[in-house]
C-alpha cells in the first residue's frame, strides 16, 4: 500500500487545526461531545477525492444514551470516494506510541448499517508521500448488522500489528505514527468497500494490559486496607 491518497487533505487538516500541541499520550480520549475532533475522510486523486458522506458528529444516541455524542462513519459501497468505511486522524493520535507507553486503544462501536462489519485500526508513517511503514491491527472487532454498542480493546504493539508490505518495520512505525485510520477490513489488509454505517465513541489510549492489572490490583488493595482500618 504505497499511495498518497490522503496527503493533500491531511496537510489541509493539519494547517487548519487550532494552534495547540498534538501527540499521543496515555489517557487520551475522544468523546465527540461537540465535534468530529479532527477525524475526517478524503484523499488525493487526481482528482481530489472527498466522500459524499464524510464522518460526522451525531449529538445524541451514543453508548451513554440521550445527549451522548458520537462519530458516525458511512460507507456507500461504490467505486468512488466514500465507498469504504474510513475515518482518518493526523493530529492527536500521532506520535511515538512506544515512548508514550501506549500499547492499546479502546473504543465503543456500534453497527448502524445493513452489513456485518469488522473494524480494525491502520497506522502509517510518514505523513507526506507514500508511507514507508504501514501496519494494521491483527485483531478485528466484529459487529453484526444492527448490533448495539459494544466495547473493544485493540492491542497496539509490534506483535499485534500486521505489516501491509514485506519489510515494513512495526517498531519504527510505532515510534513515529503520522496517521491513524479506523477502517472496515474483513482480513488484516486494506479497507473493504461496504454499504454500512459505523458509530464510534470514547476512543481511549491505554497502557499494557498487565499495567492496568497492576493499577487495578493496587487500587483494590488500597481500598481493602482502608476498610480494615475503619
Amino acid at each position: 500500500m504505497r499511495t498518497t491518497l490522503t496527503a493533500m487533505l491531511v496537510g489541509l487538516a493539519v494547517m487548519s487545526a487550532p494552534a495547540v500541541s498534538y501527540g499521543i499520550s496515555l489517557g487520551l480520549v475522544d468523546t465527540f461531545t461537540n465535534n468530529e475532533q479532527n477525524w475526517f475522510a478524503g484523499g488525493l486523486g487526481p482528482p481530489q477525492q472527498v466522500p459524499l458522506v464524510p464522518p460526522v458528529q451525531i449529538p445524541t444516541g451514543g453508548p451513554g444514551g440521550a445527549g451522548d455524542g458520537f462519530l458516525l462513519i458511512t460507507g456507500t459501497g461504490s467505486e468512488g470516494a466514500g465507498g469504504r468505511i474510513v475515518a482518518i486522524n493526523a493530529t492527536q493520535w500521532t506520535g511515538n506510541y512506544l515512548a508514550a507507553g501506549v500499547s492499546g486503544i479502546t473504543a465503543d462501536l456500534r453497527n448502524f448499517g445493513p452489513s456485518d462489519l469488522t473494524v480494525r485500526l491502520l497506522l502509517e508513517n510518514p505523513l507526506f508521500g507514500p508511507p514507508t511503514e504501514t501496519g494494521i491491527t491483527m485483531f478485528g472487532a466484529f459487529l453484526p448488522a444492527g448490533s448495539g454498542w459494544m466495547h473493544f480493546l485493540f492491542p497496539i504493539t509490534a506483535a499485534d500489528l500486521v505489516p501491509l508490505e514485506p519489510g515494513d518495520n512495526m517498531m519504527a512505525l510505532l515510534s513515529n505514527v503520522t496517521l491513524l485510520r479506523i477502517i472496515h477490513s474483513t482480513a488484516a489488509d486494506d479497507s473493504d468497500r461496504v454499504v454500512g454505517r459505523l458509530g464510534v465513541d470514547n476512543i481511549s489510549a491505554i497502557p499494557e494490559p498487565s499495567t492496568l492489572l497492576l493499577v487495578s490490583s493496587g487500587l483494590a488493595s488500597a481500598v481493602t486496607r482502608r476498610r480494615r482500618r475503619s
